[in-house]
């Protein structure tokens, strides 16, 4: 696990945390979110950076302070797979861990990311006394499934076309617009568009020439502006 900066102290407690609404961990009772905050380890990742490794073994789970981070596994033919996109208040690592497994994907900062390290025994021991919080973790984990199973029936079913236009947005859905309210507030490359999608950077490429001429998007660089949803949700196959 690399880390620009790892801290122990009082400052980030979880009761005080930017996504303490939305982070399964603080819906723990209250004595054992006082141990998370006794054990925890809050790490800084610059862009770029790997938080965990596809292969290594799980010491414990890890939850997004803020940031964003992709969840990519290397196919036998060596080309990365984007399976999941995480932002603040999402945790990860937890499946690995439960099953007692190597991680099958990398964990990689697509910006400045704080994280919250929650270490395999403390982690077990809540769950293992409170019904609350293990009843979340297993709706989590559902919710993935469920969304897995979705995913596995489009790359089987839609055109690329379709893909590609419920993955722009599914990305305006996990991390919003910036302020203009337009511009997907993410810097994907095409390679990572295309790899979300399930096909070659060059059809992605040419796609968002097209998505671009027919107005639903603006390019500008790694910036994409939706500029006609309603159409983007008709070419995605998909109800508003």
């Amino acid at each position: 696990m690399v880390s620009s900066n790892i801290t122990h102290d009082s400052e980030h407690l979880c009761q005080s945390c930017a996504q303490k609404n939305t982070s399964v961990f603080c819906k723990a009772k209250v004595e054992y979110l006082s141990e998370v905050n006794t054990q925890k380890v809050f790490n800084t990742f610059k862009k770029g950076q790997t938080i965990f490794n596809e292969g290594s073994y799980p010491f414990g789970v890890f939850c997004i302070n803020s940031g964003k981070v992709k969840l990519a596994h290397l196919g036998d033919d060596g080309k990365e797979q984007i399976i999941r996109l995480l932002k603040g208040g999402d945790i990860v690592g937890y499946r690995a861990l439960l099953s007692n497994e190597r991680y099958s994907a990398t964990a990689v900062a697509l910006e400045d990311t704080q994280v919250c390290f929650i270490p395999k025994e403390l982690f077990i021991h809540i769950l293992k006394n409170d019904a609350g919080l293990t009843f979340e973790m297993m709706k989590l984990l559902s919710d993935e499934l469920h969304k897995t199973e979705l995913k596995l029936t489009h790359l089987a079913q839609k055109p690329v076309r379709e893909r590609l236009a419920e993955i722009l947005l599914f990305i305006k859905e996990t991390y919003g617009f910036e302020d203009d309210g337009i511009t997907l507030n993410v810097r994907l490359s095409r390679e990572e568009i295309a790899n979300l999608v399930g096909t070659a950077t060059e059809s992605t490429i040419r796609l968002l020439s097209e998505f671009k001429r027919d107005s639903m998007v603006e390019l500008d660089g790694k910036k994409i502006k939706i500029i006609n949803q309603k159409k983007l949700l008709k070419t995605a196959n998909l109800q508003d």
